[in-house]
């Protein structure tokens, strides 16, 4: 007669349902993505009779084109810049607020840091036309800075929220020891908060870098320059000129979102650990 293990865990249903429910959203994820990769390495007569499945003849050419073109990389190159230097501002002006919203005490701290969230009620759309405006009268526009900077400004509101949750989990008592021992608070954020934030910074400059990445309203409005168009607008553009040539259509929408999906396995520790840092407190 069979006997039930007593060291062996009841079956829940719960996690049953959790899997199904990762399943079904990971088919609706990679699905699509999928049809786009195997897309571009089909001809558009097999495209177009066979849109989902496996290619029957596999068009490499077509990668290739796209990787052996100046426009390409000239695409990239100006995605990279304006990204870059959307992630470097953001983290240095968000982890010094945070970091002062988190530990300095100061009059007026509350509503500062509410007035700050109020940042995560208007999208970008909404302020489109102030923005133009001031980024002419800065003399920016048609620039990298005429497009990062807006960007800056609208993704600071999270990561300050972000940064600052994590700084306050920080055991309190490294700060009392440094400041006893004579340490400032720039060289305790510099020396003792920087490098143990290491898992919440990643998180924040991956979400910045990809939401930069993928922007597409700010970088129409601000730039009229050809050379200067990142993937987004260059995609527009290479639409309206293959606007029937669909299989190339999709091989050039493959590599340009191939680095953010990059970026995102290199990092998925670091996010995981930031997002879920102070979740759970024994």
């Amino acid at each position: 007669m069979n006997r039930a293990d007593p060291t062996r865990a009841p079956f829940d249903p719960a996690v049953l349902l959790k899997a199904a429910f990762l399943a079904v959203v990971a088919i609706f994820v990679l699905v699509p993505l999928l049809a786009t990769l195997l897309g571009g390495f089909k001809s558009l007569g097999e495209l177009r009779v066979n849109p989902f499945g496996l290619p029957q003849h596999w068009e490499w050419q077509n990668y290739a084109d796209i990787l052996l073109s100046g426009r390409y990389w000239q695409l990239l190159r100006n995605s990279l810049i304006i990204s870059t230097l959307t992630v470097t501002l953001t983290l240095i002006v968000a982890s010094m607020a945070a970091f002062t919203f988190a530990h300095v005490r100061f009059f007026g701290s509350s509503m500062l840091l509410s007035y700050l969230t109020l940042g995560l009620l208007f999208p970008a759309a909404t302020a489109v036309l102030p923005l133009f405006i001031k980024v002419r009268d800065l003399g920016l526009l048609d620039s990298y800075f005429g497009v990062a900077l807006p960007q800056v400004a609208f993704s600071l509101a999270m990561s300050v929220l972000l940064l600052r949750r994590f700084f306050k989990d920080l055991p309190y008592e490294l700060l009392e020891a440094a400041l006893v021992d004579g340490c400032s608070y720039v060289k305790f954020f510099r020396h003792v908060t920087l490098p143990l934030s290491r898992p919440i910074l990643a998180t924040v400059g991956t979400i910045t870098f990809v939401n930069s990445w993928n922007a597409y309203l700010l970088p129409l409005v601000m730039l009229n320059t050809d050379a200067l168009y990142p993937w987004p607008l260059g995609i527009m553009v290479y639409q309206g000129e293959y606007s029937s040539e669909w299989h190339l259509i999709l091989a050039f929408i493959t590599l340009t979102i191939l680095p953010t999906i990059i970026l995102f396995l290199l990092a998925q520790k670091h996010i995981v650990a930031g997002l879920t840092s102070g979740a759970v407190k024994g």
